[in-house]
C-alpha cells in the first residue's frame, strides 16, 4: 500500500487519511494491517510538533512504533485468522487513528492556539492512552500466535500507557504567566520586548516564515470556529505582537485574502517517506545498502543482524551476504531536504552551533564587563547600565555577556550602596535569566538572597524588577524552595499589598510560580497573601483578575487556604465575577468554587443562594472548554448535595 502523503494538507485533500479509521463494511486481516501501518509511517512523516506538546507527541509517536513488530508477525501469520481477531484489530485501529489524528492537529496546528489550550489538549492525550489501552489488553495474542518478545513489548508499552494516563504534568509555568501578560489588557508591561521575545522563542514563533505559517493556521481554526470565539481575538492579537517585534505589517488576519500562493495551505514539516529507515521509521543519519536492494540506518540494520537474523526485515528474503555499503546519494538528498527545511538531524550534541553565536560587538561587551569592576563610579555606571540595554537585546548577546563573566560582577553590584546601580544590575540579572543555562549560573553566584535584600529595600523601580528576577528564577523548582527558605516571600506580598500595577503584577507572577510548591503555600498565607489577592478581585481596573483566581486556586488546594478564603463574601464574589466576568474570569472563577465547594457543601448553599445556578448551566454550555467541565463538575456535586433548586 502506498500512499504519498507529502503534499497535503489534511483539508479534505490528504488522500483519505481523516477517514481511514472508519470501516465501511468487512475489513480482511491484510487490510486492517496494511491501514494501520501506514498510519503508523504517516505519524513517522512529522518532522517536528507544536513545543507545547512535544514531549507528549514524542512519546506516543515511539509508543505507536513499538506495534510495527507485532503487525509484521500478523503480516506473516500463517493460520486463517478469526472473526474475533479481526474485530480486536479493527478496534486497535480505530484507536491508533484517534492518536494519528490528535498527533496531526499539534503537527500543523496553531502554536499560540496549542499553548493556550494546552490543558485541554492533554485531555485528549488521556483518552488516547485509554482507547489504545483498552484495545491492547483486549488483543488475543495466544490464537494470534504472537512471539513472546513482542507480546513482552506490547506488554511495556502497556504499563508506559498505564503511567501516563495516571500523570498529570505541571504546565510549562514561565509559559503559562508569560501568555496571561502579554494577552492582557491593561498590563502596562504587555508589550515588553523581552516577554514577547521570550514568548516567541518558547512558541517557535520568531523568524518571518514561522510567523507567515502560523497566520495561515489562525485563518484555517478561524474557518472551523469563527470570529466571535475570544480565544480566536485573542490569538490574533498575540500574533499581531510577535509580528511587531520582527517589523512586519500588522494586517487584518481574517480579513486578509493577499495570502501568496505558496502558503495558501498551512504547512507542516512532512518528512519523504524514503528517508525513514524502515525499521525504526526515524530519518537516517547514515544510510546504508544491504543485499536484497533495501536501504536502513546503519546502526538498526547492525542491530538486526547482531540478533542472528539473516533476512531483509523488509522483504524477508534470505541475504547473500552481510556486507552493506553506503547510500551516499540519498545521505546527500536528505542532506539538501534538511538545508531547505531548516530541519535539524538527531545528533548526540552539535558541537558547532555554539560558534555562531559571535556577534559584532563581543569585543564591546568584554571591555564593559571588565568596566563593571572599575574604581571609578561613573564608569561602573555606565558600563551596568549598557550591560542591561545589551542584556535586553537578543539570546546571543545573553549567552556572550555570561560567557565573558558578567553574572559574578553583577550579583556583586546588587549589594552597592549606590541605587542606580544597584536597579541597573538586578534588571540586567533578569534579562539574562530568560536565558536557561543562565539562570542556574546565576543561581550559583547565590543570588537570591542579594536579590531579595534589593526587593525589601531598593527603589520601587528595582523592587518590580527584583520580583520579575525571583519569578524567572523559580522555574528552577530548587530555587523554590530557596527565595522561600531565604525569607522571600514576605516582600513579595508586601509589593503585592503596595506596590504600583506593574509592582503588583510582578508579584503576582512571582508568588504563582512560588505557590506551586506545597510548603510555600503555606508561607504566603502566612504572609497574609489572601486580603491583597481579594483586593485585585474587587478592583477590575487593575486587570489582574485572573492572575489572583489562579493562586486562589492553589491555596485553595491546601486546608488552611480554604480557612482563609471561606468567607461568605468571597464566595458572593466568585459568584459576581462568574455572572458578569470575562470568559476566562469566568473559567477562573469556577475553578476557585469547585475546588471549595468539593471539599465543604456549605459554599454550594451559599453560592445557590447568591443565585450562582442558571450561571453555571449558561457557562457548562457556551463556556471556554476548561470553563465547561468545570461548570459540570459543580453542577453535579449540587446533584448529589440535593441543593439544586
Amino acid at each position: 500500500m502506498v500512499m504519498d502523503v507529502g503534499e497535503r494538507d489534511g483539508d479534505g485533500e490528504d488522500g483519505g487519511w481523516e477517514n481511514m479509521g472508519e470501516d465501511n463494511g468487512t475489513k480482511s486481516p491484510t487490510d486492517l494491517v496494511d491501514e494501520t501501518v501506514s498510519m503508523i509511517e504517516y505519524v513517522a512523516r512529522f518532522g517536528d510538533y507544536r513545543r507545547a506538546q512535544r514531549k507528549e507527541c514524542y512519546n506516543l509517536a515511539r509508543r505507536m512504533k513499538i506495534l510495527l513488530p507485532f503487525f509484521d508477525e500478523i503480516r506473516h501469520h500463517g493460520s486463517p485468522i478469526s472473526h474475533n481477531c479481526v474485530a480486536s484489530l479493527s478496534r486497535l485501529k480505530k484507536a491508533i487513528r484517534l492518536a494519528m489524528k490528535l498527533l496531526k492537529t499539534c503537527n500543523e496546528g496553531s502554536k499560540i492556539h496549542l499553548a493556550l489550550e494546552s490543558e485541554a489538549i492533554m485531555i485528549k492525550f488521556h483518552n488516547a492512552y485509554v482507547k489504545l489501552t483498552q484495545a491492547l489488553e483486549e488483543l488475543p495474542f495466544d490464537e494470534l500466535e504472537v512471539s513472546d518478545e513482542v507480546r513482552e513489548q506490547i506488554e511495556l508499552m502497556l504499563t508506559q500507557l498505564t503511567r501516563a494516563k495516571k500523570r498529570t504534568d505541571t504546565q510549562d509555568i514561565e509559559l503559562a504567566v508569560d501568555l496571561m501578560a502579554v494577552s492582557s489588557k491593561t498590563d502596562e508591561r504587555n508589550a515588553d520586548i523581552a516577554i514577547v521575545e521570550r514568548l516567541a522563542k518558547k512558541l517557535d514563533l520568531h523568524t518571518v516564515e514561522d510567523l507567515k505559517i502560523e497566520t495561515i493556521a489562525v485563518k484555517k481554526l478561524f474557518k472551523e470556529r469563527g470570529s466571535t470565539a475570544e480565544s480566536i481575538q485573542q490569538i490574533i492579537q498575540l500574533l499581531n505582537k510577535f509580528k511587531q517585534v520582527l517589523g512586519m505589517e500588522i494586517t487584518n488576519v481574517l480579513d486578509d485574502t493577499d495570502t501568496p500562493q505558496k502558503l495558501s495551505k498551512c504547512h507542516s514539516l512532512v518528512i519523504p517517506h524514503e528517508f525513514l529507515c524502515p525499521i525504526t521509521l526515524e530519518i537516517m543519519r547514515d544510510p546504508v545498502i544491504v543485499a536484497s536492494g533495501q536501504t536502513f540506518e546503519r546502526e538498526s540494520i547492525q542491530k538486526w543482524f547482531d540478533s542472528n537474523h539473516r533476512t531483509c526485515p523488509k522483504t524477508r528474503q534470505t541475504l547473500a551476504h552481510l556486507s552493506v555499503a553506503p547510500n551516499y546519494a540519498l545521505k546527500n538528498l536528505i542532506t539538501q531536504w534538511c538545508e531547505k527545511n531548516n530541519f535539524h538531524l538527531p545528533k548526540k550534541e552539535d558541537q558547532a552551533s555554539s560558534k555562531k553565536f559571535f556577534v559584532d560587538h563581543e569585543d564591546e561587551i568584554s571591555c564593559l564587563v571588565e568596566q563593571l569592576s572599575s574604581s571609578q563610579l561613573e564608569v561602573q555606571r555606565k558600563a551596568v547600565k549598557n550591560i542591561r540595554v545589551l542584556s535586553k537585546e537578543n539570546p546571543e548577546t545573553r549567552v556572550l555577556i555570561a560567557k565573558h563573566g558578567a553574572i559574578p560582577r553583577l550579583v556583586k553590584l546588587l549589594s552597592y550602596p549606590d541605587s542606580k546601580i544597584q536597579e541597573h544590575a538586578v534588571t540586567a540579572l533578569l534579562n539574562l535569566s530568560i536565558d536557561e543555562s543562565n539562570k542556574r549560573l546565576i543561581t550559583d553566584e547565590h543570588a537570591i538572597p542579594a536579590i531579595i535584600e534589593v526587593l525589601q529595600n531598593g527603589s520601587m523601580e528595582s523592587k518590580e524588577n527584583s520580583a520579575a528576577a525571583l519569578f524567572s528564577l523559580s522555574m528552577l523548582d530548587e530555587n523554590k524552595v530557596t527565595i522561600a527558605l531565604e525569607n522571600g516571600i514576605p516582600p513579595l506580598v508586601d509589593l503585592l499589598q503596595d506596590g504600583t500595577i506593574r509592582g503588583k503584577r510582578d508579584a503576582v507572577t512571582a508568588l504563582f510560580s512560588l505557590s506551586l510548591n506545597q510548603l510555600n503555600k503555606v508561607r504566603a498565607i502566612e504572609a497574609g497573601i489572601v486580603p491583597p489577592l481579594m483586593l485585585l478581585l474587587e478592583d477590575k481596573k487593575l486587570g489582574m483578575v485572573d492572575e489572583a483566581l489562579s493562586i486562589l486556586l492553589l491555596l485553595a488546594t491546601h486546608a488552611e487556604g480554604r480557612h482563609e478564603m471561606g468567607q461568605l463574601s468571597f464566595i458572593q464574589t466568585l459568584v459576581d465575577i462568574i455572572k458578569d466576568g470575562t470568559p476566562k474570569n469566568k473559567e477562573c472563577a469556577t475553578s476557585v468554587l469547585l475546588e471549595l465547594s468539593s471539599n465543604n457543601y456549605s459554599h454550594i448553599l451559599a453560592a445557590l443562594q447568591f443565585g450562582v445556578y442558571e450561571h453555571l448551566v449558561e457557562i457548562a454550555e457556551s463556556g471556554t472548554n476548561r470553563a465547561q467541565r468545570k461548570a459540570s463538575g459543580l453542577l453535579q456535586l449540587m446533584s448529589k448535595s440535593e441543593q439544586i433548586p
